[in-house]
């Protein structure tokens, strides 16, 4: 299936938006994306993957069609225990969980407390310690101004700030993260709050603790061009997870965006490799 269904599910006050590549039987799969970022941000590397898998990739709270939580709560542990539900409630089954950056850090969370949800992690691009200058990049971006008088003013700022992606990429994600106002001006989908990664990096510190306690396969992929997790980092952080460290050339923090090849390349062996059940 290459074109994924949109569904939904409701846990609570919230209203969580989802991508579903089918392949219904095969073992789940659970894709998570970055900070101000959405489901989307799979498109290129779910269909693959779902060769194999159940591939779902889920608009985390106040990302995306997900709608925002009234109390602007974005901590990890409270952003894993949506996750945990929706494993238990939508996958019904303990899932594979590839997971981006913020989202990465979610899925450590999760793993850390419900290992019983988790069959195996791909963690790309980060670690309980990140580059303060990546993220000071990512700050600087997602701080501009939120309304512009044109889409097109969005698609050239993104580009500017990740000139590896094509501007017709650029123009596809950005039309999923992307809303118009009433005015006829153009906004982010995001909730605003989310302008500030800390409100989604609070505690990540104490992960390098929790994370010792992971036993589940655990697969790290850095980013060769990452100014996000250091390669001395990732290193230290897969000794500590008993994990393989695969570096992706060519590719920036968003590795399965920026060389969606590479991605698979470092990934399909590591998910071929499971136990299956």
């Amino acid at each position: 299936m290459s074109t994924p269904t949109d569904a939904s599910t409701t846990l609570d006050d919230l209203s969580l938006h989802y991508l579903d590549w089918g392949t219904a039987g095969h073992p789940p799969l659970l894709c998570l994306h970055g900070i101000t970022q959405t489901a989307h941000s799979w498109d290129e590397v779910a269909p693959s993957l779902a060769r194999a898998h159940h591939v779902r990739a889920l608009d985390q709270r106040g990302h995306g069609d997900s709608t925002w939580p009234t109390d602007g709560d974005y901590r990890l542990a409270t952003q894993s225990r949506d996750v945990e539900r929706f494993v238990e409630t939508t996958l019904g089954a303990p899932t594979v969980v590839v997971a981006l950056s913020m989202g990465g850090l979610v899925a450590l969370t999760l793993t850390a407390r419900r290992p019983d949800l988790v069959r195996a992690l791909v963690v790309v691009d980060i670690a309980p310690e990140v580059r303060r200058g990546g993220v000071d990049n990512i700050r600087n971006f997602v701080a501009g101004t939120d309304e512009l008088d044109t889409f097109e003013e969005f698609v050239a700022r993104a580009h500017a700030f990740n000139p590896r992606r094509s501007l017709d990429n650029i123009r596809e994600r950005l039309h999923h993260n992307l809303r118009q106002l009433p005015s006829g001006r153009w906004t982010w989908k995001y909730d605003p709050a989310l302008r500030d990664p800390a409100r989604a990096g609070t505690g990540i510190g104490e992960l390098w603790e929790r994370a010792a306690g992971i036993r589940c396969p655990v697969l790290i992929v850095r980013g060769g061009e990452s100014d996000i997790l250091d390669p001395e980092v990732a290193a230290r952080f897969g000794g500590v997870v008993g994990a393989e460290v695969r570096t992706v050339p060519g590719a920036g923090h968003s590795v399965m965006g920026d060389n969606p090849s590479g991605f698979l390349a470092a990934v399909e062996p590591f998910l071929a490799a499971l136990p299956r059940g």
